[in-house]
């Protein structure tokens, strides 16, 4: 069956951790719950003391019967067992309570952090590893740990009565009580032994629901591409591929576990056989049979031995998942981050601008470099314009200025301080990013523009809430405010999920209005424009003017208005400056911007359209058609 095991590698970031790590680790989240934990303790021991006496009642109960039926009110009997059983009932209930606000407050805690964990991943983790894989382990292996929980209370509690009714036993016939004792190392061995089968086929079920999950998750979110080009019979065929695969992994789990219980249940079996047997030779012997009441004793005693360690197997199960789950939170937890700063944490104020890539080395992938050798000095408020054909650089220079990524060689200057030694945090606060295409948040376009400037004390509280009069005052200024008419509620409208109400054009300008209430030294547009119409480019083109002046922006533009813009173009290649200089000199050197120009941008020039019309009048056109 190791076919079934395709595709469900570790991921890089994935660690083995010893039992014991686990383990303690564990306690660790469990240590703030010391109260709590000492109440479940105590109930735990006074409920194993309670079942004890309430077999130790029955055992009396039933050899005064046999002794003097007549004198002895068997009502009493059932009444006191109602009562015992009702105060067990309680000791229980509270148990529960106690250990349920424990388990709780812990998998509060867990979760937050390995929340906390994704939020400080890099964005090259997030270009490695599949979201829907993140989520599972966020959300599913954190639930993992509450039946693991309970159920190792549960053992607990199993394990002291274990421990009280064998003191008892011996009291009553230490013989019998060493052979009833006899074949728990066999029930022990049996179930420890199946434990490295038992994680091995637990990490193997969580990795293959991850993948599930993932695989959901990337077809809704690419639902509509889909539809588009009917592609729902080929994911249904794809879905089914995986999800056989998650049926074979978990049929294989199960068979797993259900192998060991059957032999358990036999040794068991056997067990009860020789106590039974040995029971009658001891009372042969030594000419003192046990009495009835001894005897039921001595079967409970068997089965309160028994269920505990026959337990084992099913809890132990129980427990690799949990530790299963554990391991792999605790992977992502601790998973190296790609981007490292030096620990300086320098402050960041009155950010002037100037960018500075000194021989820098950069590749998402060891063997596949993206720049070399790199030097550009971009000055304070300058507009930089990079073009280029496809993988030149061009995105990778911005998300380096971004610090979103690692740079392997080299060094990058933010005012002269290496951009290392900052604080990241309050750096990224002096940025403003536009994408292609921006991202919003489901909620009303008020809230989206607002979104940049939340910030949040050690309580979860806001203290950094902007007026609404501000962040409609920061819309104006982009492209007059005109398009706030456009929208049926104004900035009270409604933008659906990722935006979706909205489109594309309309989310540039409400992404460039949250950019303009930033207020950031750095501005950096990514394509911005290349997927809107002309109407609306205009729009966002004289917010861009806005927005850039007095400003360092770097620019990564198809729309010639954009580049003409710029103060300065950077054309490159495969990593490399080619050229710089503006517009018109680039176009007179006739080197590689003109190629591009002539390419991508000559179409987009007034002087090509006007041009082009005089063509179409004269009747050249459809001649050259013809």
């Amino acid at each position: 069956m190791g076919f079934i095991m395709d595709g469900l590698d570790a991921e890089s970031y994935d660690r083995q951790y010893p039992d014991q790590v686990l383990i303690r680790r564990i306690w660790g989240y469990f240590r703030p719950q010391g109260q709590r934990m000492l109440t479940v303790a105590f109930a735990i021991t006074l409920q194993a003391g309670l079942e004890t006496f309430i077999r130790v009642f029955i055992s009396g109960s039933l050899d005064r019967l046999q002794a003097t039926p007549e004198a002895f009110s068997i009502t009493r009997v059932i009444i006191t067992l109602i009562a015992l059983e009702c105060v067990s009932w309680v000791i229980t209930a509270i148990r529960q309570w106690f250990s349920s606000r424990a388990v709780g407050e812990v998998v509060l805690k867990l979760r937050e952090d390995a929340f906390d964990a994704v939020l400080r991943r890099d964005l090259a983790f997030f270009d490695k590893y599949p979201t829907g894989k993140i989520v599972s382990r966020v959300s599913s292996d954190t639930a993992a740990f509450t039946e693991t929980v309970n159920l190792t209370t549960n053992l607990i509690s199993q394990f002291l009565l274990l421990a009280v009714m064998v003191s008892y036993l011996f009291w009553i016939n230490a013989t019998l009580t060493w052979i009833t004792l006899t074949i728990a190392p066999v029930i022990i061995f049996i179930a420890l032994s199946f434990r490295h089968i038992a994680r091995a086929t637990v990490t193997a079920s969580r990795r293959i629901m991850a993948t599930v999950t993932a695989h959901v998750q990337e077809t809704i979110g690419g639902i509509a591409v889909a539809k588009s080009f009917r592609q729902e019979q080929a994911i249904y065929e794809e879905f089914v591929e995986v999800n056989n695969k998650a049926y074979q992994v978990n049929l294989r789990t199960g068979f797993t576990f259900a192998a060991v219980f059957p032999l358990l249940s036999a040794v068991a079996g056997v067990g009860l056989a020789v106590v039974i047997y040995s029971g009658v030779q001891i009372g042969r012997a030594e000419a003192s049979p046990l009495t009835a009441g001894e005897f039921y004793l001595f079967i409970q005693g068997l089965q309160v031995i028994w269920f505990p360690l026959t337990s084992i197997a099913s809890f132990w199960s129980q427990f690799q998942l949990g530790l299963a789950a554990g391991e792999r939170l605790f992977g992502l937890i601790d998973a190296a981050p790609d981007v490292i700063q030096s620990g300086k944490n320098l402050p960041v104020e009155g950010v002037k601008g100037e960018i500075r890539f000194e021989q820098m080395e950069f590749a998402y992938n060891a063997d596949e470099p993206v720049l070399k050798d790199f030097s550009l000095t971009i000055r304070a408020g300058e507009s930089v314009a990079l073009v280029g054909h496809t993988g030149s650089g061009k995105s990778s220079i911005a998300k380096l200025v971004g610090r979103f990524y690692e740079y392997q060689g080299g060094k990058l200057l933010i005012d002269g301080t290496d951009i290392r030694d900052l604080d990241i945090e309050a750096y990224r606060r002096r940025i403003g990013f536009v994408t292609q295409t921006p991202f919003l948040f489901d909620g009303t376009i008020l809230e989206n523009i607002r979104y940049g400037q939340q910030r949040f004390n050690d309580d979860g509280q806001d203290v950094g809430r902007i007026s609404d009069e501000a962040v409609i005052a920061a819309a104006h200024k982009v492209a007059g405010g005109d398009w706030i008419d456009s929208f049926p509620e104004g900035l009270n409208t409604q933008v659906g999920e990722r935006g979706g109400n909205l489109s594309i054009g309309q989310r540039q300008l409400v992404a460039l209005a949250r950019i303009m209430l930033e207020d950031p030294a750095i501005f950096i547009l990514d394509e911005a424009t290349a997927s809107i119409d002309p109407l609306t480019e205009a729009l966002i083109q004289e917010g861009l003017d806005e927005a850039m002046q007095g400003r360092t922006s770097i620019v990564i533009a198809h729309r010639l208005s954009t580049v003409r813009a710029a103060d300065r173009i950077i054309v490159l290649k495969q990593g490399e400056i080619l050229e710089e200089g503006s517009h018109d000199a680039l176009i007179a050197a006739g080197g590689h911007y003109a190629e591009l120009y002539n390419t991508y941008f000559r179409h987009q020039s007034l002087s090509y359209i006007e041009n082009l019309a005089t063509k179409i009048d004269t009747g050249e056109m459809v001649g050259a058609m013809d």
